[in-house]
């Protein structure tokens, strides 16, 4: 019996942006596309929970890391657990353990990296938080976060997750952990 592990739906082509990509916010019939771009523009036209610090040096900061995490963290991620062979996710592995500790030490003892809540860094550093753990499972590869290596961000992962308004919204971590098997494989069967 086969089952339909998730369903992503087209959006219309009057929705969907002419770059194709996703995420895509629609709000007021107008979408706005991209991780990055959809988290400022919330944090502009919902003012009441800022996401992103009101001074200026400290927002230029908090966008430098989110485009890390995005640009340099998630294809490093990508690369450790489904590379073309076992040197290239090894090779990935050691740049990803480098990054790693970059916002080990960005974390600075803090509880979330913005400090006491939850902001723009935290939001996009998910991908950590959230994700690898289930790139791991699906890939059969470990050991990329652990609180041995990492024990300021293993612990910023757990607390991030445990925040129920991020918990009540995360999806269901088998369903993505069969999805990702199935769409790109185990690495490492033994697993």
């Amino acid at each position: 019996m086969a089952e339909e592990v998730l369903v992503f739906e087209p959006f219309p082509p009057q929705i969907q942006p002419s770059s194709q990509k996703i995420p895509v916010l629609v709000h007021n019939g107008k979408p706005v596309a991209e991780s990055l771009v959809i988290l400022e523009y919330i944090d502009e036209t919902w003012k009441n929970h800022p996401i992103l610090p009101k001074d200026p040096y400290q927002r230029a900061n908090t966008r430098f890391w989110a485009k890390f995490i995005d640009e340099k963290c998630l294809p490093a991620i990508l690369k450790a657990c489904w590379g073309e062979d076992q040197k290239e996710r090894e090779k990935a592995a050691e740049e990803l353990s480098k990054l790693l500790q970059f916002l080990e030490n960005e974390l600075k003892g803090k509880r979330f990296f913005g400090g006491e809540t939850i902001g723009l860094v935290d939001i996009a550093a998910n991908m950590i938080g959230y994700w690898l753990g289930i790139f791991e499972e699906a890939s059969g590869v470990s050991e990329l976060l652990t609180s041995e290596k990492f024990p300021k961000l293993f612990n910023w992962a757990n607390e991030f997750v445990s925040v129920s308004a991020i918990k009540e919204s995360l999806p269901p971590r088998d369903k993505h952990v069969a999805y990702m098997r199935k769409r790109f494989g185990m690495v490492n069967a033994s697993k």
